[in-house]
């Protein structure tokens, strides 16, 4: 059933890996809920689901600070309204183009879905580098970009939020362009704002920290708790950051983490204030913690998935955990890892770790407590209130419980008990599934 539809994908956007990658994950999970309702495949949900609603490309000219002119290309990936208005991030970074676009949107769909906020999926962004870019730099080309970008947005149409290289500072850029463009302050358009202007408590921290939530409800569901484990971290980005900094909260002993040249291993723990001053404030490289700190080794080749653990938390980039890694994992004794990051480990690896029966948390569950603030975020907005940093966090952590016993529970209704990457595509599905066929053919 499901092939024909993946077929159909290949053959119009086999130039787009990533997204057919997606596709496929998410398919081959849900032959169970198809064979259940086959009025799924009699409605055409299939096709529409994995096709966007629309996608829209366009030029970003800025100026640099030498006065040359540079020209990007945007997107924006609006995939499917059906349960809601379009949610998700913005990336810059050379990586993106539509085909990683669409990927992340599709993902997002059901990432949505989990939260049982009414969210629909999309996604966006920009093959620009903020990297070694002044303030300046970031400011004009922020406010290009959404120049063309403010015509597709509304509260009630399209919110994106923030994702790699997309912080505080560039929301803040591009919200003070979309105020100017259309006078009107509808803080509800953007989410990831800062605190004196719309923004949430915890939505700094929020998808490290329901990444530990949801691994601590599994280790739970097994009875095993984060307190006196081994962890490992990929990444030393925001979600990395918080991540590790959850796990220690929790009794945990984070000993390795990493960037793009390479990861450290402290026996010790990792000092996770040192790694944030480190890449927050001095724009650092992870090479530069260990020349701070005596127990401290850096290594630069080789695979951060080396290091024995039992928890491991790939928070850097997709398909970073390969079948490889997956196998030293094992080897090593690990029993439960938590993708912090959007679709980090290969379909391979993650076969290895179902296989193997380590606890596996699929990212469109367990990363999805930065779209789950950032909903809050717009129901603050709506309300005209703010929330403490106590209450939004215990909000945060109610929904990642309830996402991970939705799909605990869809897991086992559909034969596939501990298969939480069927839990959770299944019961995204489903929600989603069922609204459109409540909408129509549309």
């Amino acid at each position: 059933m499901t092939a024909d539809v993946y077929r159909a994908i290949q053959a119009r956007d086999g130039h787009q890996p990533e997204f057919g990658q997606a596709a496929y994950e998410v398919l081959e999970s849900l032959e169970p809920a198809l064979a259940r309702r086959p009025e799924y495949l009699r409605s055409g949900v299939l096709e529409r689901l994995c096709e966007p609603e629309r996608q829209i490309i366009f030029r970003v000219p800025w100026i640099d600070d030498a006065g040359a002119v540079k020209v990007n290309r945007g997107f924006r990936v609006e995939f499917n309204s059906a349960l809601g208005p379009y949610k998700g991030g913005l990336r810059f970074h050379p990586s993106v183009n539509i085909g990683v676009i669409k990927f992340l949107g599709f993902e997002q769909i059901f990432k949505n879905a989990l939260t049982g906020l009414p969210l629909g999926g999309g996604k966006g962004g920009s093959d620009f580098d903020p990297k070694g870019r002044s303030d300046a730099e970031i400011m004009r080309f922020c406010q290009s970009f959404m120049t063309e970008l403010h015509r597709h947005l509304g509260e009630h149409t399209d919110v994106p939020a923030g994702d790699i290289g997309v912080g505080r500072r560039e929301i803040g850029y591009l919200f003070g362009q979309y105020k100017r463009i259309t006078n009107r302050y509808e803080s509800g358009v953007l989410t990831g704002k800062g605190l004196d202007w719309g923004g949430s408590q915890v939505r700094t921290e929020a998808t490290g920290y329901g990444t530990v939530y949801f691994v601590e409800q599994m280790l739970r569901a097994r009875g095993d708790r984060f307190d006196g484990r081994r962890v490992v971290v990929s990444g030393a980005g925001n979600v990395a950051i918080h991540a590790a900094r959850k796990a220690e909260e929790l009794g945990a002993t984070v000993v390795a983490m990493s960037d793009s040249e390479g990861y450290v291993v402290d026996e010790a723990g990792i000092d996770v204030e040192a790694v944030q001053e480190l890449k927050e404030v001095r724009a650092g490289r992870i090479k530069e913690y260990a020349e701070g700190h005596d127990r401290a080794e850096f290594v630069e080749a080789g695979s951060i998935w080396d290091v024995p653990c039992a928890i491991a938390l790939p928070c850097a980039t997709q398909n970073e955990l390969d079948d490889e890694a997956a196998l030293a994992l094992v080897r090593n004794g690990v029993v439960a890892v938590g993708e912090g990051a959007n679709m980090p480990t290969t379909p391979a690896a993650v076969k290895i770790f179902l296989d193997a029966g380590v606890a596996f948390g699929p990212g469109k569950a367990a990363n999805a407590g930065g779209v789950a603030t950032s909903g809050l975020e717009m129901q603050q907005n709506a309300s005209r209130d703010s929330w403490s940093f106590e209450d939004t966090d215990a909000r945060l952590s109610k929904i990642m419980a309830d996402i991970h016993n939705g799909c605990r529970a869809t897991a086992e209704d559909h034969g596939a008990p501990g298969n939480l990457v069927l839990g959770a595509n299944v019961a995204g599905f489903t929600r989603v599934a069922d609204t459109m066929l409540d909408l129509g053919v549309i």
